[in-house]
């Protein structure tokens, strides 16, 4: 081999340099995986918080609750309802990734969900062999007793609740397991009458707030987005223990969720056509077809 070395130089030098930018590729593949992992299980302090992160005042992790909200009219309106003393706020700036079927590294790269990672604490279960040294999962190292997807009550607030719902399933799914994650139910209606509000979550609640009135004078209208609630009617229907309605998610909602969402976002294009032809007729009156 240094015969040959020597007796073709120019293969030398090309071997030489595939050889250094191998070695080079690997150095900075182990520094990003290095960086990654730092960065998903570092403390949160002063000089590495969270943009627009809102923490609550207690340590007592069996009393801490995070709502992940959308966007910033959200936050306003969740900041000014919630209970500071046990209650934190993280927005999300639009749609997440679709971590169903991207790969880590891909998924690793968001900003997004790096944050929510850092946010909550406990690392990231990973089972993909070539990235294990990511998989730092640490339920002791979680910092909230209730984790609580709060979206709108519109298309758009579904697939947010959804994209989160199979990130968590993907990257965290033992907090699932757990039963550490919850969806707050938003009111479909607010119905107004002279003396009293009420608020009706389905339908069925509706019709049942407007039989109750018994011919009182009364407006209906529908919830609108969490950005324009009224802090008062946040804290009523969403933030309070009390009065508040949230929803436990189950492994099966999740397993369900990504089947779901995979039929209908994957690649089963006969599959997804099948789906529509059989179930569309039930979505027809929300559909978007202008």
């Amino acid at each position: 081999m240094e015969v040959y070395f020597i007796e073709n130089p120019a293969d030398a030098d090309k071997i030489a340099a595939q050889v250094l930018i191998n070695k080079r590729s690997r150095e900075d593949a182990e520094k990003t995986r290095l960086n990654i992992k730092k960065k998903l299980t570092s403390n949160m302090d002063i000089t590495n918080r969270v943009a627009k992160f809102v923490d609550c005042r207690t340590r007592d992790v069996s009393e801490r609750e995070i709502f992940i909200v959308e966007g910033d009219s959200a936050l306003g309106a969740c900041k000014q309802a919630r209970d500071p003393n046990f209650q934190a706020i993280m927005p999300i700036r639009g749609k997440i990734l679709n971590c169903l079927k991207a790969d880590y590294d891909k998924i690793f790269k968001n900003d997004i969900i790096t944050d929510l990672i850092k946010v909550l604490g406990c690392g990231v279960e990973v089972k993909s062999k070539a990235n294990k040294d990511l998989s730092s999962f640490d339920l002791s190292l979680l910092r909230w007793n209730k984790i609580i997807l709060c979206t709108d009550a519109d298309v758009d607030g579904f697939q947010i609740r959804t994209l989160l719902l199979t990130m968590l399933y993907r990257l965290t799914p033992t907090l699932i397991e757990e039963g550490r994650v919850f969806i707050a139910e938003s009111p479909l209606f607010e119905v107004t009458t002279k003396d009293d509000t009420y608020f009706a979550y389905t339908e069925r609640e509706k019709d049942e707030v407007l039989k109750k009135l018994n011919g009182k004078k009364f407006v209906i209208q529908r919830s609108k987005g969490l950005g324009e609630n009224e802090p008062d009617m946040m804290n009523l229907t969403t933030m309070n223990p009390a009065t508040r309605r949230l929803i436990k998610v189950m492994p099966t909602d999740a397993v369900r969720t990504s089947e779901v969402f995979d039929l209908l976002l994957g690649d089963n294009l006969s599959g997804r056509k099948d789906y529509i032809a059989e179930n569309g007729y039930s979505y027809i009156d929300s559909a978007d077809v202008s």
